[in-house]
């Protein structure tokens, strides 16, 4: 190898005598020449370029801004359409259509990352399907929902097909203020009501038919598995509820999501039903994002036949939160909802979710709403705070239970259970929110966790049974379970056998203490203060006192069959008037 090293200068001599050096330098000189005078010549247009670039740059600043909203509304307007498939129809985002031919088209090229890209998205959409499997009926349409929602998104964001974005229903009250942070610093907006919505006077309701016997047999499952006959009304009575402050909802209920899947819709028969298994109340939903107030034929149909069995029903709503105003717009109608008859609902319920749901989690949008709901329906109206179970994580990553629940009389966590122990699930959640001083009214978990991650199956009958019974140990009181067009006749069988949260007559000695407290909340809630310590105490005796004076009931100091039949009566509750 040396050898030939030592070679290659005489072997190449030859070959670098034949090259025209000269020749090859005087083109390089030439080139650099050219390539210097063309530098010279081009660059006074070059630096105009840049100059322009930079001055339309700051020319799109604005209109950037505006596609980046348009996305951000497309993001939550999808998300919103996954959740409920009865809200806002995504629309074309105004800034983006407007000026859909200034953004160029994107040309996508294969890259070896492809199978991880498209690995990634896979699991993009597992993620988004589970947090909307539990708002549909079916896996199959939250895989759909969740494959809409992230293409959508990547259209706006690629500029491609144009773009959506929500456009919801404008603004009655009007969106939120910039100065709006805290409960201290928000303002009543003002509030324009519908000819639809106007509140009437509304007389006493009639008292309910006398409830079935202390360990009355559930009614068998055949019995139970259609309409049934219609609910039997109650004749008048001389006792009169007071109806200055709502009632809160003790005892057992179930959730109404859509109405054709509860007894086909049969406002009587699901009266019936309620009545058979032991219900007190029953949550129903009023509006969507898309259709705004939807409830009131349903209402119409079930107030008068609710409340003359002794029924309570609390609407409920899913506040999304991008516009504050038009969801406490949509609640107000359903509260200030009258049948001709002259019924209305006994409270409202606001399903306040997560980010993972659609909810837009700003503390400012948030705080506006909760206020804004209390200052418009006044201070005696029964307002429910709906909430996630309040999980170690869901609580470390922030979720604003103490801003909510402020304005709110009572609240109502989402205990669904999954894979963990539903005694543990709810002893903790039941534990956690003690802090805030409200009444708790745990939701329970009826329907089929799998679409949530959880085991497939609407839980047992011992799981049922050990959620009532460590909620009751726990201090709630009353529980209810989502929902009706889930439970299976197992759950429905379960939840009526326990002997928790059943309200019964009794002197002082023969109540339960979780009953006593169940009493205790109702009283106080209505106006009669006394302590909701589970124990039976003077000051109880005197609250029972008190009550059965205003309802013309013999003061006795004891929860009787007249007296228990109107602590769990419907009474009217007072709303503030428009304007005020």
């Amino acid at each position: 190898m040396t050898r030939l090293l030592a070679l290659l200068p005489t072997l190449l001599a030859p070959l670098a005598a034949r090259l025209p050096v000269a020749r090859i330098k005087t083109l390089v000189e030439a080139v650099v020449r050219r390539s210097t005078h063309a530098y010279d010549a081009a660059k006074p247009a070059a630096d105009q370029l840049l100059a322009d670039l930079v001055e339309h740059g700051r020319r799109l600043r604005p209109r950037i801004r505006g596609w980046r909203a348009d996305v951000a509304s497309a993001a939550h307007a999808w998300a919103a359409a996954a959740v409920d498939r009865r809200s806002v129809a995504p629309l074309v985002a105004p800034e983006l259509a407007a000026h859909a031919a200034d953004v160029p088209r994107v040309r996508l090229h294969a890259a070896p990352g492809v199978r991880h890209a498209k690995a990634t998205v896979a699991r993009w959409l597992d993620h988004i399907e589970l947090r909307f499997l539990h708002r549909w009926p079916a896996p199959g349409h939250a895989r759909l929902a969740a494959g809409v929602f992230t293409t959508s998104l990547a259209l706006s964001f690629a500029g491609v097909a144009g773009a959506v974005a929500s456009v919801a229903p404008g603004p009655i009250i009007g969106d939120l203020p910039k100065d709006v942070a805290s409960p201290a610093t928000t303002t009543a907006p003002s509030q324009v009501e519908s000819a639809a919505t106007a509140a009437a006077p509304v007389p006493a309701a009639r008292p309910p038919a006398a409830a079935p016997a202390a360990g009355q047999p559930a009614p068998p499952a055949a019995a139970a598995a259609g309409p049934g006959p219609a609910a039997v009304v109650a004749p008048p009575a001389a006792t009169v509820v007071p109806a200055s402050r709502g009632a809160l909802p003790i005892g057992k209920g179930m959730w109404i999501w859509l109405y054709d899947q509860a007894e086909g819709g049969d406002a009587a028969a699901i009266v019936n039903r309620a009545k058979l298994w032991g219900f007190s109340h029953l949550y129903v939903r009023t509006g969507t994002l898309r259709e705004g107030f939807i409830g009131g034929p349903f209402l119409d149909r079930l107030l008068p036949v609710a409340h003359a069995n002794g029924i309570r029903v609390y609407g409920w709503d899913f506040p999304y939160m991008e516009r504050p105003g038009d969801d406490v717009n949509r609640a107000l109608a359903a509260v200030r909802h009258t049948t001709p008859d002259g019924h209305r609902i006994d409270g409202f319920a606001p399903d306040i979710e997560t980010k993972f749901e659609g909810t837009n989690e700003n503390l400012e949008f948030v705080t506006a709403y909760v206020n804004w709901l209390r200052q418009n329906v006044g201070p005696d109206y029964p307002l429910i705070a709906v909430v996630p179970n309040p999980t170690p994580g869901r609580i470390a990553r922030g979720y604003p239970y103490a801003q909510i629940l402020g304005p709110f009389d009572a609240v109502a966590p989402m205990v669904y259970w999954m894979n963990r122990d539903p005694g543990a699930d709810v002893t903790h959640a039941l534990g956690f929110l003690a802090q805030f001083g409200k009444p708790v009214f745990p939701v329970g978990q009826a329907y089929d966790g799998a679409i949530d991650g959880g085991p497939p199956g609407v839980p047992g009958r011992d799981q049922l049974l050990r959620f009532m019974q460590h909620a009751d140990a726990a201090g709630a009181a009353g529980v209810s379970f989502w929902s009706w067009q889930h439970a299976t006749q197992e759950a429905w069988n379960a939840i009526s056998d326990a002997m928790e949260f059943r309200l019964e007559p009794g002197a002082p000695e023969a109540l339960r203490g979780p009953m006593i407290r169940a009493y205790q909340v109702q009283l106080n809630q209505l106006g009669f203060a006394v302590a909701p310590t589970g124990t039976w105490t003077p000051e109880t005796a005197a609250a029972v006192k008190a009550f059965q004076k205003s309802t013309g009931i013999d003061p006795s100091g004891v929860v009787d069959v007249a007296t228990r039949n109107a602590l769990l009566h419907p009474v009217a509750p007072t709303i503030r008037p428009a304007g005020h």
